[in-house]
Order: C-alpha cells, then sequence, then structure tokens
C-alpha cells in the first residue's frame, strides 16, 4: 500500500486562491487549517467552509466574518475545539448559556471572556463553585488524616517510651 504524499501549502497558493472555495476544503482536507488565514471576505462569511475549519481547527474562528462569531453553530464548533476561542466569539454568544457551560467544562479560566450577567445565572454559578467545595473538602479529609496519623505515632511514642 502506498503511502500518500502529503501537500504542501505555500503562502502565494494561498493568496492566488483566495477566493477559491473548493481550494480552501482540500486545504482542510490535507490537514492546513492556516491556508483558511487566507481566504477571502467571502469565504470568511461562508458558514459552510468556517464550519468545517472551525471543527478542524477552533482558532480559525479568529477570521471569521463578524455574522460567523456571531453564529452559534459556528461559535459552539469552535469553542469544542478549543475553549480559549471564545474571545472572538460575539458579546451576545460569550453571554449564552450553551456556550458558556461548554467552555466552563473545559477550563473555568474561561469565565473571564464570558458576560457579567451569564456569570450570575444560577446553574453557571454551580459549575464555578464545585471545584472550590471539592478543594475544601479534601482539605478537611486531609486535616482529619494528618491528625489521625498524629495521634496514632503519638500513642506508639507514648508506648515505646513507658516501657
Amino acid at each position: 500500500m502506498e503511502e500518500e504524499e502529503e501537500k504542501e501549502y505555500m503562502i502565494e497558493d494561498a493568496e492566488a486562491n483566495a477566493d477559491n472555495k473548493d481550494f480552501m476544503l482540500q486545504a482542510l482536507k490535507d490537514k492546513a487549517t492556516w491556508v483558511l488565514a487566507y481566504a477571502s471576505e467571502r469565504l470568511h462569511a461562508d458558514k459552510d467552509l468556517m464550519l468545517k475549519a472551525v471543527s478542524q481547527d477552533g482558532q480559525i474562528l479568529y477570521y471569521a466574518s463578524k455574522g460567523l462569531r456571531d453564529d452559534k453553530d459556528v461559535v459552539m464548533a469552535a469553542v469544542q475545539n478549543k475553549w480559549l476561542i471564545v474571545k472572538y466569539a460575539s458579546k451576545r454568544l460569550r453571554g449564552d448559556k450553551d456556550i458558556a457551560k461548554c467552555v466552563l467544562s473545559q477550563n473555568l479560566n474561561s469565565k473571564i471572556y464570558l458576560t457579567d450577567e451569564i456569570l450570575k445565572d444560577p446553574e453557571i454559578q454551580e459549575m464555578l463553585q464545585p471545584k472550590e467545595d471539592w478543594n475544601w473538602q479534601w482539605l478537611l479529609i486531609w486535616q482529619f488524616i494528618s491528625e489521625y496519623v498524629i495521634s496514632e505515632i503519638e500513642k506508639q511514642l507514648y508506648l515505646f517510651i513507658k516501657i
């Protein structure tokens, strides 16, 4: 079985084919997502193309048109692939509960990119809370275990010294 040769893409080719959707789709198939940075405004506004691109590399949302950065399908595909890219989503979608849940489930630090309104949502607040509670519970458990172990060592030392 012959190995398929990896296609090389040059910046000149990307610039020359900036408005060629077939070229851009082939670049995606060849895992050359960087080529989309050179796509025309028309292609940056093409939902089908950009949805495929952000599904493969969420970073491509940066190049998407303003309209697509406000399209829930496109933004969701991008943030599922790379949570940090939520910072390029529209303000409306940075306040969307589904988007917020998706990025927070990947990294709680993503809250800095979400709107104040969505952060007040009880379900979102609950997502932000458990980690702190969980750490606090482990601290209490560790403290209990430590005290128990120390008291057992003290008992054994007392018995040893007494003998």
